[in-house]
């Protein structure tokens, strides 16, 4: 196996295990890592996934660059230019589609928090799988070191790297780490937001964990349904995306049991439990009568309530 995939009371835990080849993408392992997603996306019992790298030198190197054995380089160069034009049907810039349509298998965005625990270099389609498929990033002091990788070679690179980075860090912070492709450390890392916090290697996995276990106790619908919102509609003009904001959070108290849930528990001062269960679809409400509606009304007007 080119990954360890295991579920524990609502976290799903994905290594990357191929240490002596740095836990790089190869075919086996783009293959194995997009079963997960597509398995940890649909289990409802699954609230949160830690990713990380066996070893401590690696969390991904990149892709397996080196061509098959059968194709020359010319050869190589002769399907990277029909890929252009002709790429397969169901692909994403030739990567097989995955959980995520959009980003293919690779670099896909599921609709439940996933934790980086950084345990060494991630480089290349590393770096990318980081910026395109983890929402929180905990980095080991000691280890964990960063590269975009592609710039040296002559490429801006297949992946979405260079587009994520300028979306999410200062211009000028991802500019220097496209233009410049140093490496760089998680002290720096942590400095121009590209990961949450640094710890000790020693407690690296016991601080994803923290946070995922926190996450397991929060209303399931409505956490993934804010990840859906930042990333489908977060860069919207601000009117507009405050617009689509009210109608998923009016969905979630009309059509799951949590709003409620949580409503209830804060009045009766204890701690809510989050089913993230369904609503059944009712009866029309009747209509008010007119004394009924003088006083609804009123209270409709006030916003008390």
């Amino acid at each position: 196996m080119a990954i360890d995939y295991a579920k524990r009371e609502g976290v799903a835990y994905i290594t990357l295990n191929n240490p002596e080849k740095a836990n790089i993408f190869d075919k086996q392992t783009s293959d194995e890592i997009s079963a997960a997603w597509i398995d940890l996306w649909e289990d409802r019992d699954i609230r949160c996934a830690i990713v990380t790298g066996a070893g401590t030198r690696h969390f991904c190197g990149g892709h397996n660059l080196a061509p098959r054995e059968n194709v020359t380089e010319e050869e190589r160069e002769y399907l990277r230019t029909q890929r252009i034009f002709w790429p397969l049907a169901g692909t994403v810039h030739g990567q097989k589609t995955g959980a995520d349509g959009r980003m293919g298998d690779h670099y896909p965005r599921v609709w439940k928090p996933v934790i980086a625990a950084v345990n060494g270099w991630a480089a290349g389609a590393g770096l990318y799988m980081l910026l395109a498929s983890t929402d929180i990033r905990i980095a080991s002091a000691e280890h964990a070191r960063f590269k975009f990788a592609l710039t040296t070679q002559g490429w801006v690179g297949h992946g979405p790297g260079a587009s994520l980075l300028i979306k999410q860090l200062r211009y000028i912070d991802a500019m220097k780490i496209l233009l410049t492709d140093e490496p760089f450390d998680a002290a720096e890392a942590l400095r121009i937001g590209l990961v949450n916090e640094v710890v000790p290697h020693a407690q690296l996995m016991e601080r994803a964990e923290t946070l995922a276990r926190h996450i397991v106790t929060m209303p399931p619908v409505a956490v993934r349904m804010m990840k859906e919102f930042v990333v489908r509609f977060g860069d919207l003009p601000t009117d507009q995306a405050w617009h689509v904001q009210n109608l998923i959070n009016n969905l979630l108290i009309q059509v799951t049991t949590d709003g409620e849930e949580g409503r209830r528990a804060f009045n009766e001062k204890r701690k809510p439990n989050f089913t993230g269960a369904l609503r059944r679809r009712g009866e029309a409400w009747e209509a008010p009568s007119e004394d009924d509606a003088g006083r609804l009304d009123e209270a409709y007007r006030s916003g008390e309530f």
